[in-house]
C-alpha cells in the first residue's frame, strides 16, 4: 500500500456540448501535471453540464464514449491517473457516471445513485439512476465517488463508509446562489465526513451557462472536518494536493491555501459578471448593445456589460421621448463617460408622432393610458433590435426582478433582448451592487475604473418617463417594501397572510401585489433568460401554470 498520494484537483470550467474541446482542456491539465498520482475534473466534465436534452442524442453518447477510451488510453504513458466525468448509455438508458482512467483503460466507472429533481435540476427527465456505488479499489486505496447529489444526502457516503472506503471524492455541478459557498462547505459536505469520519474532496466548476453560473469554491475536508484547502471563487485553479497515510488507513490531507470566498454584493456581481461573460462570448456576439436611460438598472448593466467584456464591446444608445428630463439625458452622458464606452442618441419622437397618425383613427373616441406608454417602450425595443441586427451585437435587456414580478415591464419592448444580468435582482439589489460597483472595482472586471456612474443616479427615485413627472412608487409600495413582499411570496411561496403577519403591510396592498405577480406570468414566460442568483429564479427554478385562478388572497 502506497503511503503517500499527490492528487490535482481541476477547477475549469466546461463547453456543453464541446466535447473535443473539454477532452483538450483536461489533456491539456494533464500535460501540467505530470507527477502527480490522479488529477480530478467536475462532474460531467467531457460533456458539460447540464446537457438537459441535448444528452437525448445518440451521437452525444457514443462521442463521449469514444473521447473517454481515447483518454484512457493516453494514461498508458506511466502518467497520472484521470477521475473524469461523463455519460454512459446502455441499451435506452443513460447515465451520469465518473470514470476512473490509468494505465491505458478505463479502470472503474461508478453511476450517480441521487439525481436532483427540484429547483433548477431535471435529471430525472434524462438519466436513471444507478445502484449504491461500491467503493473503488484503486493502487491499494478505497475510493469512495459519490458524484455531486450523492454526497448532498447521507445515503451513499454512509453505504461507501460502511464498504471500508479510506477516502471520499465528489465531483461536482453545483450553480451558485446567494450563500450557498458556505453551506456546501459548513453544513452540506461537512455533516458527510462527521457522519463517516473520512476525509473528502469537494470539487465544483466554473463558468455560465445559460442561465446558470458556477462559482467553483472546491475544498478538501480532513476527517476531523477541518478545511485543507479552499480553492478561489469563479476562478480556474488547479490545486496540488498531498496526502499521507500513517500506515492505518487513514488518509490526511497536507494543509495548503485558504481562500477567502467573496462577501455581498461582490459574490453577486461576480456571478453577472461571469455568466454575460461566457453567455456573449460562447454565442460569438461580438459585444452588446443596450438602452442607457439615466435610470439605475440600465446604468449598472453597463457596468457588468463593461466589466464583463471590456467598454469597448458595449454600445449604449439614449432613446430620449418629449417625457425625457435633461437629467436623465445628462446622467446618461455622464454614465457612459465614466464607463468608457460608445453612447448614441437616437431620439423616438418622430416615430411615436407616426404611431400617434397611424393609430388616431382607431383610438379616436379613447383616452390617453398606459397603451401609449408601451409604444414608446416598444419604439424603442424596435429600434435597439434593428442595430443589433444591423450591426450584430447582443441586445442587453435590463429589467430588474421586482418589476418582472409585478409585470412593470413592456413585452415587446423593454423585455426585448438576449440576455438580463438582473433578471433574478431585486431592485434593492440593485440599489446595493451599483452602491457597491460605484467604490469598488472587481475582481474580475475587464474595467477597472470606479466610480461608473453618476451618485445621481442611485440616489434619484425610480421613473419609466414615459409620462409627465412619473415615478415608480406612483403606484407601487416602496421597493423596500415591494422587495420583503416578493421575497415571501416568490422565494418563500408564503401566502398574504404569511407576509401581513411578519411584516404588518395592509393586507390589500399585499394581495394586490399577489395579483400582479400572478398576472405576469406570460410576460415572465416571454422574457429572455438571466442569471440565476437566489433559489427561486423566474425560469428554471419557478415553474407556474400561466392560466390559473388560485390566490391566498
Amino acid at each position: 500500500m502506497i503511503q503517500q498520494l499527490t492528487i490535482v484537483l481541476s477547477q475549469m470550467t466546461q463547453v456543453v456540448g464541446d466535447l473535443a474541446a473539454n477532452a483538450d482542456a483536461m489533456r491539456s491539465v494533464r500535460a501540467r501535471h505530470r507527477g502527480a498520482d490522479l488529477i480530478l475534473y467536475p462532474e460531467f466534465q467531457l460533456i458539460g453540464y447540464p446537457p438537459e436534452d441535448l444528452v437525448l442524442k445518440p451521437a452525444l453518447a457514443e462521442r463521449a464514449a469514444k473521447l473517454l477510451a481515447e483518454l484512457a488510453a493516453e494514461t498508458a504513458d506511466g502518467g497520472p491517473a484521470m477521475l473524469v466525468g461523463s455519460v454512459e448509455r446502455e441499451g435506452e438508458d443513460l447515465y451520469n457516471i465518473v470514470a476512473l482512467l490509468d494505465g491505458g483503460k478505463i479502470v472503474a466507472t461508478r453511476r450517480k445513485h441521487e439525481l436532483p429533481n427540484y429547483g433548477t435540476f431535471d435529471e430525472k427527465r434524462v438519466f436513471v439512476p444507478g445502484p449504491l456505488p461500491d467503493i473503488v479499489e484503486w493502487r491499494g486505496i478505497k475510493l469512495g465517488l459519490p458524484i455531486c447529489e450523492d454526497g448532498w444526502l447521507p445515503t451513499v457516503c454512509r453505504h461507501l463508509a460502511a464498504q471500508g472506503a479510506e477516502l471520499l471524492i465528489s465531483l461536482n455541478g453545483s450553480p451558485y446562489e446567494i450563500d450557498k459557498d458556505e453551506r456546501r462547505l459548513t453544513q452540506v459536505f461537512a455533516s458527510r465526513v462527521a457522519e463517516t469520519q473520512l476525509p473528502l474532496i469537494f470539487l465544483n466548476r466554473i463558468g455560465g451557462q445559460d442561465e446558470l453560473v458556477f462559482d467553483g469554491c472546491s475544498f478538501v475536508l480532513n476527517d476531523d472536518g477541518q478545511a485543507a484547502h479552499r480553492l478561489v471563487d469563479w476562478e480556474a485553479e488547479e490545486r496540488v494536493t498531498r496526502w499521507t497515510n500513517a500506515g492505518d488507513g487513514r488518509w490526511r490531507c497536507e494543509p495548503g491555501a485558504i481562500a477567502e470566498w467573496e462577501a455581498h454584493p461582490a459574490d453577486i456581481y461576480s456571478a453577472m459578471i461571469v455568466s454575460l461573460r461566457d453567455y456573449v462570448e460562447r454565442n460569438r456576439f461580438p459585444g452588446v448593445v443596450l438602452g442607457l436611460s439615466g435610470g439605475i438598472d440600465s446604468a449598472i448593466c453597463a457596468a457588468i456589460a463593461a466589466d464583463a467584456l471590456g467598454p469597448d464591446k458595449v454600445w449604449c444608445v439614449m432613446l430620449p421621448s418629449r417625457y425625457t428630463s435633461k437629467e436623465s439625458l445628462d446622467d446618461a452622458a455622464e454614465c457612459a463617460r465614466m464607463i468608457g464606452c460608445r453612447l448614441d442618441t437616437i431620439p423616438i419622437v418622430p416615430a411615436v408622432e407616426a404611431f400617434d397618425a397611424m393609430l388616431a383613427g382607431s383610438f379616436a373616441d379613447k383616452d390617453v393610458d398606459i397603451t401609449e406608454e408601451n409604444v414608446q417602450s416598444r419604439i424603442r425595443g424596435v429600434t435597439l433590435m434593428a442595430l443589433s441586427n444591423k450591426f450584430g451585437p447582443m441586445l442587453l435587456t435590463t429589467g430588474n426582478k421586482s418589476e418582472m414580478s409585478v409585470g412593470y415591464a413592456t413585452i415587446y419592448g423593454d423585455m426585448a433582448g438576449g440576455y438580463n444580468p438582473l433578471k433574478d435582482a431585486y431592485k434593492m439589489t440593485v440599489f446595493a451592487i451599483a452602491k457597491w460597483r460605484n467604490e469598488n472595482v472587481p475582481r474580475l472586471s475587464r474595467n477597472r475604473v470606479t466610480p461608473v456612474m453618476p451618485e445621481n443616479i442611485v440616489t434619484k427615485p425610480p421613473s419609466a418617463e414615459l409620462r409627465p413627472d412619473q415615478k415608480d412608487e406612483d403606484s407601487l409600495p416602496p421597493y423596500a417594501d415591494l422587495d420583503r413582499m416578493l421575497h415571501m411570496l416568490v422565494e418563500e411561496e408564503a401566502s398574504v397572510d404569511d407576509v401581513v403577519a411578519r411584516y404588518g403591510f395592509d393586507r390589500e396592498v399585499v394581495a394586490r401585489i399577489e395579483r400582479l405577480l400572478m398576472l405576469a406570468e406570460y410576460k415572465r414566460r416571454q422574457a429572455p433568460p438571466g442569471v440565476k442568483l437566489s433559489t427561486r429564479n423566474f425560469g428554471r427554478d419557478r415553474r407556474y401554470p400561466i392560466t390559473h385562478g388560485f390566490r391566498t388572497g
